[in-house]
């Protein structure tokens, strides 16, 4: 949309369908609603709309459906690909309102929730009953879980239990047209027809909105055990990674940081108090878990055994829930350090396990070839490296043209290693243009075709994944 601001008729049926005081057009609140945690970008949407009921944002729907206005679902914006920018402004569609948890079903191990919850709420809940909803994204104490659905969130623990759409039986989904549908049924095997339920799991907001999700839930585990490995070579890190699996090993967590990470989110907590020698240059964090301590000790020493063939300085074991806190704190602030120090762009790359150290090898010699610095940490147990390229002391000029080549060719390596554009993060905005490295012209084709089934007219969430 061209204009900055959509005409008084359309606000006002805006206002009939949620009430007025549910409809925001003033500057400040645009922009607050314009932006997530990609980079510096905002892009205001020209109304903020907080519905309540699938039935108002079928009428919101409807309208913007006749008259071809943009409409983008817009969380907890906490998103790092920029899936929640209005980046064509139009109806920013609010979905904070949506935050109860309808059921908790203790029978069938599973929890009927709006998207609205905040996902460590969610995950709370069920813990007090003995159960565990056990994806756990790094922004899990603010991100809500209908955003996570939307992006196929992953997390620390997915190398163990799974990401997202392991957990997702059914979606109750209002589509672009108008209509409220169910996409499946809340049963564990389902072989009836397309599963849209699948379809819609990290569709980013570009084919339906969300307004009540099922998710099973597991029994919750009793123990853990985590320790902190240091390495005193990077690349010696990843290949432990690999090395672990083959001993017959499936840790909960294997979280990978690269000294730059540890530093900066050390510098960032100050409240955490870990000691890292000089020549240290990577970190694995490392839990197992389960019902029988014995066992988990046992699995510990294994693993113990695996990574003194490297080279590695003293092994911490945290042994207080202080100490696991505070270690799982230092890793999940790495982000959130990185980025109070510089300006930075992140990427999330994901090869199979086995390639990891050629990964990370090509992207500190693709850093070097474009004069960037970059910090990398993540998932190393499912093969997830996220890279944060740091602008620093780069020009306007480099930052805008060098590193861009850059992230396209660390791109390229991650295809040529059999990898993907993206783990948990998503295409959104920011990688929509470097689809085409990861697809041919006639999967890119299919897709379009598939989101026009969708949304004929491709008023929601437009400018996003597609290239």
């Amino acid at each position: 949309m061209k204009n900055d601001s959509l005409s008084p008729i359309i606000i006002a049926q805006l206002e009939q369908i949620v009430g007025q005081a549910f409809v925001f057009t003033d500057q400040d609140t645009r922009k607050e609603y314009g932006h997530d945690e990609t980079e510096d970008y905002n892009f205001p949407p020209h109304v903020v709309v907080k519905p309540r009921t699938a039935a108002e944002i079928s009428e919101i729907l409807k309208i913007a459906n006749k008259h071809k206005i943009p409409v983008v679902p817009i969380g907890a914006r906490t998103g790092l690909s920029g899936g929640a920018l209005s980046v064509q402004g139009g109806i920013g569609l609010a979905m904070e309102r949506f935050n109860q948890i309808l059921v908790l079903d203790e029978q069938n191990l599973q929890v009927i929730t709006e998207p609205g919850v905040i996902t460590q709420v969610l995950r709370q809940t069920v813990a007090e009953k003995g159960l565990c909803y056990p994806v756990d994204p790094s922004s899990m104490g603010s991100c809500f879980i209908g955003g996570n659905v939307a992006e196929n969130a992953g997390g620390a623990r997915a190398v163990k239990y799974g990401v997202t759409k392991d957990y997702v039986l059914n979606l109750e989904v209002v589509l672009p047209t108008g209509e409220i549908i169910w996409t499946g049924a809340n049963t564990l095997k389902n072989s009836t027809g397309y599963n849209l339920t699948q379809f819609m799991v990290g569709s980013e907001g570009t084919l339906g909105i969300i307004t009540k999700i099922v998710l099973k839930l597991i029994p919750q585990q009793k123990h853990n055990v985590l320790m902190l490995v240091p390495f005193y070579e990077a690349d010696q890190a990843c290949e432990a990674v690999s090395a672990i699996f083959r001993e017959g090993i499936v840790p909960s967590a294997l979280e990978f940081m690269e000294r730059d990470a540890i530093d900066w989110s050390l510098k960032f907590n100050d409240t955490i108090q870990i000691e890292v020698k000089e020549a240290v240059r990577a970190h694995l964090l490392i839990e197992v878990d389960g019902n029988y301590p014995e066992i988990l000790m046992a699995e510990a020493e294994k693993i113990m055994g695996v990574v003194e063939q490297f080279q590695i300085d003293d092994i911490l074991f945290a042994d207080t829930e202080d100490e696991k806190n505070a270690l799982w704190k230092m890793r999940r602030s790495v982000g959130e350090a990185v980025k109070s120090n510089s300006v930075y762009k992140e990427e999330d790359t994901v090869v199979p396990r086995y390639e990891l150290p050629k990964l990370l090898k090509g992207i500190k010699s693709i850093g070097k070839k474009y004069g960037f610095q970059s910090v990398c940490y993540g998932h190393a147990g499912d093969g997830n490296l996220h890279v944060n390229i740091i602008k620093g002391d780069l020009s306007e000029s480099d930052w805008a043209i060098q590193v861009p080549k850059g992230i396209r060719e660390i791109f390229e390596l991650t295809i040529a290693l059999k990898g993907t554009l993206s783990g948990e993060h998503g295409i959104g905005y920011v990688q929509k243009d470097y689809m085409e490295i990861a697809f041919s012209k006639p999967h890119l084709e299919l897709m379009e075709r598939l989101k026009y089934v969708f949304d004929p007219n491709g008023i929601l969430n437009p400018g996003k994944i597609l290239p």
